[in-house]
């Protein structure tokens, strides 16, 4: 005679987790969409106040400054208070000039706004360690990736942010994002919780916390991630105009066909994480790696015509990407990143568990600083040689440089788990 046992509630143990996890997602989405709110809030900017390319790109770019170099600091202050006050307190803090951009008026206002706006894309190097703690080493990798699924903010602001601009005018977006923030400050507050075991031990100095950053693997995992995630963060801003100018989109169609390198981008970030904790992190990256070397060098090749003289008379050939075939290769581009940013942190997760806070505010503030300098690089090569896709030309080379690293990096790549070969 068998007997069923009704299903409970479920446990602490794994309610306290998986809260932990969808609150911190759902507030690091909202965070990461308000981060890159310039992506499209520039183009009417641009517009507004005659900006050259690269202004518009120093302008696009500046929240990725202030949310990069508060990495470090908001790591070390989530290893010795905990993720949860530290993650509130840097969401109401870019309540008030998110509300004051509306009323700006000048290029240099919106340049100050949104460095205090740029605390939002902070919430990363705290949200990482403050996920991963709550969950044993053979899930963090996993993890950690359904929450840098916040990373799809981007893609949320694509769509919302042209139809406020549509239907009310620029100005209504930062006051719309400003309620957005402090009503997901409060829900995040809810439905969070903390663990004092999570935070190093009292008296534990600012010295013995950043020592660890002597240890070299930190620096590879700094220069991988500032390409997969730094890449991403630089296209996701300067795809929008893109769009618009290379093949003459509107505002609203150029930022959904955006969204096909965002969205992927960010909620495939789990999918990284599940690769990384089954084949090992070594092995995604590299592969990570050489799927974008392909697809940014047929990105790379300018729309070219050519003429050709014949026997028969001149021929004309019309050579490059229209816009059905750029699109299916960002979106394969978005793929690929979004598994590599998971599988990076993957060894940052595996390697310090106890200083985890600070190694991702480095490595963070390594991909941030690439976010930030990318659009501006892309402006800038754009105002000198009038070719868009010059901007992948700058991610080509950067992978090149990330493949000869790695290669050179290891002796070996692990078909399966994290123990990596140290270089010889």
């Amino acid at each position: 005679m068998s007997s069923r046992i009704a299903p409970g509630p479920m446990p602490s143990a794994l309610r306290k987790p998986l809260s932990v996890l969808l609150a911190s997602t759902f507030g690091f989405t909202i965070c990461f969409a308000i981060w890159t709110m310039f992506s499209v809030l520039g183009v009417p900017l641009k517009t507004t106040l005659d900006l050259n390319g690269t202004q518009f790109g120093l302008l696009i770019a500046t929240p990725v400054l202030t949310g990069s170099l508060v990495r470090v600091p908001l790591g070390l202050l989530t290893d010795r208070f905990g993720g949860r006050i530290v993650f509130f307190l840097v969401m109401l803090v870019c309540v008030p000039p998110l509300y004051l951009m509306a009323h700006a008026t000048t290029f240099a206002q919106f340049l100050i706004l949104g460095l205090f706006v740029g605390m939002a894309g902070g919430t990363f190097s705290v949200g990482t360690p403050y996920v991963a703690r709550w969950f044993p080493s053979n899930r963090r990798g996993f993890a950690m990736g359904v929450f840098g699924m916040g990373n799809a903010g981007t893609a949320l602001n694509m769509f919302i942010a042209p139809l406020i601009i549509a239907a009310f005018g620029w100005k209504m977006l930062p006051k719309a994002y400003a309620a957005l923030m402090l009503g997901t400050a409060v829900l995040f507050w809810v439905f969070s919780h903390s663990d004092p075991s999570h935070k190093i031990p009292p008296g534990t100095s600012l010295r013995e916390q950043m020592r660890i950053l002597k240890d070299p693997r930190i620096w590879r995992y700094c220069q991988y991630y500032s390409v997969v995630f730094g890449g991403y963060v630089g296209v996701s801003l300067w795809m929008t105009k893109y769009y618009v100018s290379e093949y003459g989109f509107s505002l609203t169609a150029a930022a959904f066909l955006a969204m096909m390198f965002s969205l992927p981008g960010g909620v495939l970030r789990a999918l990284g994480g599940w690769f990384s904790d089954r084949f090992g992190a070594y092995a995604v990256t590299w592969w990570v790696m050489w799927v974008c070397w392909v697809c940014l060098f047929l990105l790379s090749y300018p729309q070219t015509q050519m003429t050709i003289h014949t026997i028969d008379g001149p021929v004309t050939l019309n050579i490059g990407l229209n816009a059905t075939l750029f699109t299916i290769l960002l979106f394969i581009v978005g793929v690929a990143m979004a598994i590599g940013k998971a599988s990076v942190f993957k060894f940052i997760s595996d390697d310090y568990t106890h200083n985890i806070g600070a190694v991702s505010g480095v490595v963070g503030l390594a991909g941030g600083l690439g976010g930030f300098i990318l659009p501006i690089i892309f402006g800038a090569l754009l105002d000198l040689t009038g070719i868009y896709s010059s901007a992948f030309m700058v991610l080509y080379g950067a992978v090149c440089v990330s493949l000869v690293f790695m290669h050179y990096s290891y002796r070996s790549s692990p078909r399966a788990g994290t123990e990596l070969t140290e270089p010889a």
